[in-house]
């Protein structure tokens, strides 16, 4: 290849990294509100409790822009999968593009389908039928999930496929065996649970944030103490999945886990676990490490003594980049506990019954808000750089999907896509902050261009007594 080619290949991957992780954050944070908002809308249907229809209608409105943001933002990679790697999709389509058009006959055509009602049937439908429309919403969302992952996870561990006398990748005799590839189940719950991590650390934020000027503001304390079960429920269930899915890896993509854990060389004896260093791939090793001896070998042997290969194991062809996998490794874990650490946290201030009232707890919440979206991108580029040098892994190199590429050409589409989305969807997130900068309010609006009436979702006499008390008595818990 020459130098103008390889620069192209760069910088097609990333256009490519740019648009999806920009994409992705969106669909991270919407799959997590989805299911919120159908807890929210559920707890008010059962309790009757207004906070919960206003905690609803808050929310919905960001829901609503997320979502938009998300489609729209994702529309690019489709054209990219053609002017940037036409190879790749004319040997992998025949098994890859029906995945996807599930993901559009199923999940979108169900979250379109409902979305409207969602959004503006608030006042048109019966209570039960906006129920059963926000849960087709949440539905749809996890479904879209599990067939983009479905996809991926055949990208990194490719089974029940056949090559085609043209080259081609086509299906063998099961689709089941390439829908629950080896790492799909794995990848499937670490990142949903990703997903609702995002969001319960961005709800905790926002209640934070509101706590912080007012405790007594019953929506601000409601939606804090949720996200801190979640956070303290799931915090710990995503490390255990993560670890499992590590295993999974190590089977699969061993290459992948020695970058993560900085291994240039194998350890015959029980291997170090790096906690920091510097990578150096030029002499192939980790400088100012600080490890912990054998703990690599028991976290992915179980074993302290057990032998661990080492990137000296392959060429330096089908080597991945190191310094990039090592450290967005590490940011994830380190947000992941960090996200327990907080979560414990929230469990001693609930038990002393001090929840509401620890201001250095609620900072601490604001400050991790955007923690979710950090760690989810840092999860994504340990997994899709860690499988370089290969589109599918093992048998597609990158350098052999791309199309032919002009440099210059890939370049000025690439600043062009930066200026493009950091101005549009930057406004959008201002959009977002400022919706989340004010207060939940008894009498929550719903969207814009919904009808509205006084009396919101409630009926009068939920008004009056929906909770067991007045509606001067604690005008914060009703509509």
């Amino acid at each position: 290849m020459t130098i103008d080619q390889d620069w192209a290949i760069i910088l097609a991957r990333a256009q490519f990294a740019f648009t999806v992780s920009f994409h992705f954050l969106f669909p991270a944070f919407s799959i997590g509100l989805a299911s919120f908002l159908a807890v929210l809308e559920g707890l008010w249907l059962k309790t009757g409790k207004g906070v919960y229809a206003n905690l609803y209608r808050y929310w919905l409105k960001i829901f609503a822009v997320v979502f938009a943001m998300g489609v729209v933002s994702g529309i690019v990679m489709s054209y990219q999968f053609g002017t940037n790697w036409s190879v790749f999709s004319d040997k992998a389509g025949p098994v890859i593009g029906p995945l996807m058009a599930y993901e559009v006959l199923t999940a979108f055509f169900l979250e379109a389908g409902f979305l409207g009602v969602m959004l503006f049937g608030i006042n048109k439908v019966g209570r039960k039928l906006h129920f059963v429309a926000t849960l087709a919403v949440a539905l749809g969302t996890f479904i879209s999930a599990f067939w983009i992952l479905s996809v991926n996870s055949w990208m990194q561990t490719p089974v029940g496929y056949e090559i085609a006398a043209n080259g081609q990748f086509v299906p063998g005799p099961s689709w089941w065996v390439i829908v629950f590839n080896p790492s799909f189940p794995y990848r499937l719950v670490h990142t949903v649970l990703a997903a609702y991590l995002t969001t319960a650390f961005a709800v905790g934020a926002v209640g934070a944030w509101h706590l912080l000027k007012d405790r007594t503001n019953p929506g601000a304390r409601k939606m804090f103490s949720m996200a801190m079960w979640m956070a303290a429920i799931v915090a710990p269930i995503q490390i255990f999945a993560g670890d499992m899915h590590g295993l999974n890896t190590l089977e699969h993509q061993p290459a992948k886990v020695m970058a993560m854990e900085g291994h240039y060389q194998s350890h015959p004896d029980g291997a170090p676990l790096i906690l920091f260093g510097i990578p150096n791939s030029k002499e192939k090793r980790v400088d100012y490490a600080i490890e912990i001896p054998k703990a690599s070998s028991l976290i992915l042997k179980h074993d302290l003594d057990a032998p661990m290969k080492g990137l000296d194991t392959i060429t330096d062809a089908d080597e991945p980049p190191v310094g990039i996998v090592f450290w967005s490794f590490r940011i994830m874990v380190g947000i992941g506990f960090a996200m327990l650490g907080i979560g414990l946290w929230s469990l001693t201030a609930r038990a002393r019954k001090k929840l509401y009232d620890w201001p250095w707890l609620h900072r601490a919440a604001v400050a991790m808000g955007p923690s979710g979206f950090i760690a989810v991108l840092a999860g994504w580029v340990t997994t899709e750089v860690g499988r370089q040098p290969f589109t599918i892994y093992g048998v597609l190199r990158t350098v052999d999907s791309a199309s032919p590429l002009d440099a210059p050409a890939v370049a000025v589409s690439l600043l062009a896509f930066v200026v493009v989305y950091f101005a549009v969807f930057g406004m959008g997130v201002w959009y977002l902050l400022r919706l989340m900068k004010k207060p939940p309010e008894a009498h929550e609006a719903p969207p814009s261009d919904a009808p509205i009436r006084s009396a919101g979702i409630t009926p009068a006499p939920q008004i009056l007594g929906g909770d067991g008390v007045s509606g001067n008595a604690r005008s914060g818990e009703v509509v």
